[in-house]
């Protein structure tokens, strides 16, 4: 299933061969124009599909369930101030959790039919808590400090709070230094750095209704990864790319283990860059690092690219195979892992 950056068209293709079927039915069953944003998430433990959507005409978010038969059971408006430019959401056992940050199009550019993203640092950030199958009476609202998050990794209730993980931007709207002559320096606008994206866990106390937030370590990375058996549930263990300072490239690889605060790091070395690395479980074992971490690489000093494997819990080892592919593909973003099994479901 591939989803659009903002809002789109969700395409569904067959696993095995990349073909095209077609556009989701679901999709298709949302309000006419709306589409279904980035970042749908699937519950392993339900085979439930969460996603969102937002447009500019009011109520400006819905929040919607698809069932393990691809069928859209739940689909409730989410009433927001006006136009927004959320990314990503999360899910705990019994709540989504979507997000109303700080960083939207000023309104009277506009009015005047000009979209210019604009950083309200006097606003704060606001996530609504809802139960999974809730109506829009149910959502709650919770305040943090004013941020953007492009990603999230995981959220998960402890007691009568839930926790969320994500980046946290420090600039979420950096001041550019842009030459029309020179199409590489539009790269400041998804330079790691400049955002300062770092992880962050917010604190939702559902008795109180008050958030408490804090930094999850000072190194910049970004798009992580976990176990993806405790989706929805408590995790230890992010995996997540860092970056090249000036680029949007991947130059290399950290492990962070949430407990102990300990940071194990990989570079990919010069001219070698990265794709998001999911985590692959090793069936016969279930603790959270017993399986691999595998990345696309491309060389750009041999026009080559490759899949590295990395033992999960040793990532600064280096990776353990090397995967040869038959030509170079381009430098990726997002990446996923299904088992056989998962795929073998599918023809189900």
């Amino acid at each position: 299933l591939s989803s659009f950056y903002q809002c789109g068209d969700v395409y569904e293709s067959d696993p095995r061969t990349g073909e095209t079927l077609g556009t989701a039915a679901f999709g298709e069953a949302v309000t006419p124009g709306w589409g279904v944003s980035a970042h749908t998430k699937v519950d392993p433990a339900t085979g439930e599909l969460l996603f969102f959507n937002y447009s500019k005409q009011a109520p400006y978010m819905h929040y919607g369930v698809v069932d393990a038969r691809g069928e859209l059971v739940h689909y409730v408006p989410i009433t927001l101030p006006g136009p927004r430019l959320p990314h990503d959401m999360a899910f705990t056992e019994h709540f989504a959790i979507l997000c109303d940050f700080p960083v939207y199009w000023d309104p009277e550019a506009l009015a005047a039919g000009a979209h210019a993203v604009r950083f309200y640092r006097d606003q704060p950030s606001r996530f609504a808590v809802i139960p999974r199958r809730g109506s829009p009476e149910d959502v709650r609202w919770f305040e943090a400090d004013p941020t953007f998050v492009l990603h999230f990794t995981n959220a998960w209730e402890a007691g009568s709070t839930i926790v969320l993980d994500g980046f946290h931007q420090a600039n979420p709207t950096p001041r550019l230094r842009i030459d029309p002559a020179e199409p590489r320096s539009f790269f400041g606008m998804l330079d790691l750095h400049e955002l300062g994206t770092r992880p962050h866990r917010w604190v939702f106390d559902l008795a109180s209704g008050t958030t408490s937030e804090h930094p999850l370590h000072d190194g910049i990375c970004e798009f992580g990864t976990i176990d993806p058996r405790r989706a929805g549930r408590p995790n230890r263990h992010v995996w997540a790319m860092t970056s090249k300072p000036g680029w949007f490239l991947f130059d290399g690889l950290a492990h962070l283990d949430l407990q102990t605060g300990e940071r194990q790091h990989f570079a990919f070395g010069d001219g070698v860059f990265g794709s998001e690395a999911p985590m692959a479980p090793d069936p016969t074992r279930d603790g959270e690092t017993d399986g691999w971490v595998l990345t696309y690489v491309t060389d750009m000093n041999r026009d080559a690219s490759q899949v590295w494997v990395f033992e999960a819990g040793e990532i600064a080892r280096g990776p353990v195979a090397k995967i040869g592919l038959p030509r170079r593909i381009c430098v990726g973003t997002h990446a996923c892992w299904a088992s056989a099994a998962e795929l073998a479901r599918t023809n189900d």
